[in-house]
C-alpha cells in the first residue's frame, strides 16, 4: 500500500490523489457510442450479436426473457441457508425502503390558495444486476427490492450469462422474491441500450437503475436524458479511519471485503497512529494469502490501496470528506463524535463491531452507492427514486383575487401580458 504520511508532509500531496471523479476514456466514449447507436438501430439484431461477441453466447431474440419454468427450476437448487439469507435480506431491505418512500400533503400559500404534492411510482423501470466475475445475489435484493416497495408495476430486469446461457439459480430466486416483474439475460452496454431505446423484445423503460462495469457506467451516462437514470456507480471502494482502539485483523478484514470486488476497486486506511498502519499491513499481508480471489486482491494492493497517516481526527475527517468513499468505517474511539463532520460518504459504519459487508449483504439500506467521489454530490440508492413528483395548485376566487396585485406585477415586468390576461379574466 502507498503511504502518505501527514504528520511531515504537505496536505497538498493527497489532494489530487483522492480526486476520483469519473472521467471515461475517449476510447470508452467512442465504443460504447458505437454499441449504444447499433442497439437503437438495430434492435434485437445487435444484441444478440453483442452477446456473442463479448460474452461469447449464442442467443435468439427469443430466447432473451427468462421463462418461469426456469425460475420454478432454480428455486429447486438453491440451498437451504442462501434462501433463508435472502428472505432475511429482503425483509430488512424492504422495511427500511418503506421508511424512505415520501408521501404527498397539501397546505395553503400565503394568499390562500391549496398547493402540495403528490408521489406515484415509475410505472415501468430497468434494473442491471452485474453477473461477470461472480452472481451479486445480494444486488438483486439491494435493487429490485425497492422498486417493488415504492409500488413499481412493471420491474425489469437484466443480466449477463455465459456460454451455458443460464442465469445463476441463486440469482434468479432472489430476482423473482425481490419482485422482478420480466427477467432478461443481458449485459454489458447492450443491455442498457435496450432499456433504454427498447426492441422488438424488450420494451423500452423509464428510468435505469443497477451498478456496473464500465461499459455499463457509459452507457447509462449517454442515454441520460432520454430515459433517466440512478447514478454512476462505479468499482467499490472503502475508507477505514482507525485509531488505537482499533483491532489491526478487523481494518485489514475489511479493506480486503472491498478489494476482492474487482481490481479496480479502491481501499484506503486513514491511521492516526503510525503503528496502526503498520498493524494493519502486516494483518493484510498475513490474511491474503488464504482467499479465493488473489489476482484482484493483489493488483488492488498494488495499485489502488493507499493508507494515510494523519496528525489528528479533524485531519481525519478532512481526508474522507475529500475522499467522498463510497464505504467509511469509523474505527475509532466515540466514532458518532467523528462521524458527525463526515459530510460525504455513501454509507457510514459506525464502531468496531460494523463490518462493511454486513451493509453489502443485509443490514437494510441498498448497497448501490456513489462512487468516484460523487457521495460530493450524489446519495445513495433509495426507494423514493423509483417515485416520481407532481405538484397541485389549487386556487378559489378568494386567494386568486387577493393574488392579483402579484401575479399582474410579474407579468408586467415579463412582458407577458397574456400570463396577467389570464388571470384576471377569471375575476370579470
Amino acid at each position: 500500500m502507498t503511504i502518505i504520511d501527514l504528520r511531515t508532509s504537505d496536505p497538498a500531496r493527497w489532494k489530487d490523489r483522492l480526486n476520483r471523479r469519473y472521467r471515461p476514456s475517449p476510447d470508452l466514449v467512442d465504443r460504447v457510442a458505437a454499441i449504444v447507436a447499433a442497439v437503437r438501430d438495430h434492435g434485437d439484431e445487435a444484441v444478440v450479436e453483442f452477446a456473442k461477441r463479448f460474452d461469447n453466447v449464442d442467443l435468439r431474440p427469443r430466447d432473451l426473457q427468462v421463462t418461469a419454468s426456469e425460475i420454478d427450476q432454480a428455486q429447486r437448487q438453491v440451498e437451504p441457508d442462501l434462501l433463508d439469507a435472502l428472505l432475511n435480506s429482503h425483509e430488512n431491505v424492504t422495511a427500511f425502503a418503506k421508511r424512505t418512500l415520501r408521501t404527498g400533503w397539501l397546505g395553503k400559500n400565503s394568499q390562500g390558495a391549496a398547493v402540495g404534492e403528490r408521489f406515484d411510482p415509475l410505472q415501468r423501470v430497468g434494473i442491471y444486476v452485474p453477473a461477470g466475475t461472480a452472481p451479486l445475489v445480494s444486488t438483486a435484493i439491494m435493487t429490485v427490492s425497492l422498486a417493488s416497495a415504492a409500488g413499481v408495476p412493471e420491474i425489469v430486469v437484466t443480466s449477463p450469462v455465459g456460454p451455458d446461457k443460464a442465469v445463476h439459480p441463486g440469482l434468479l430466486t432472489a430476482l423473482q422474491l425481490a419482485g422482478a416483474t420480466s427477467i432478461y439475460k443481458l449485459g454489458g452496454a447492450q443491455a442498457i441500450a435496450a432499456l433504454a431505446f427498447g426492441t422488438n423484445t424488450i420494451s423500452s423503460v423509464l428510468k435505469i437503475f443497477g451498478p456496473g462495469n464500465a461499459y455499463v457506467t457509459e452507457a447509462k451516462r449517454q442515454v441520460f436524458g432520454f430515459v433517466g437514470v440512478d447514478l454512476l456507480p462505479g468499482p467499490s471502494e472503502i475508507v477505514v479511519v482507525a485509531d488505537r482502539t482499533a483491532n489491526a485483523a478487523w481494518v485489514a478484514a475489511d479493506l480486503l471485503a472491498q478489494a476482492e470486488h474487482g481490481a479496480n476497486s479502491v481501499i484506503c486506511l486513514v491511521a492516526l497512529e503510525e503503528k496502526v498502519a503498520t498493524g494493519v499491513q502486516k494483518e493484510i499481508n498475513l490474511q491474503v494469502q488464504s482467499l479465493a480471489r488473489q489476482s484482484f486482491l493483489r493488483e488492488t494492493l498494488e495499485k489502488q490501496a493507499l493508507t494515510v497517516i494523519a496528525k489528528d481526527r479533524a485531519q481525519a475527517a478532512e481526508i474522507v470528506n475529500d475522499f467522498a468513499p463510497e464505504h467509511v468505517s469509523i474505527a475509532v474511539e466515540n466514532p458518532d463524535e467523528l462521524a458527525s463532520t463526515i459530510k460525504t460518504a455513501g454509507a457510514i459504519f459506525l464502531g468496531h463491531l460494523s463490518p462493511v459487508a454486513a451493509g453489502d449483504f443485509l443490514a437494510g439500506p441498498s448497497h448501490e452507492l456513489p462512487t468516484g467521489g460523487a457521495a460530493k454530490f450524489f446519495s445513495g440508492l433509495t426507494a423514493d427514486q423509483f417515485q416520481r413528483r407532481t405538484s397541485i395548485v389549487r386556487y378559489d376566487k378568494e386567494a386568486l383575487e387577493k393574488s392579483v396585485p402579484a401575479l399582474n406585477a410579474f407579468s408586467r415586468a415579463e412582458r407577458l401580458d397574456a400570463h396577467g390576461r389570464s388571470v384576471t379574466i377569471r375575476l370579470e
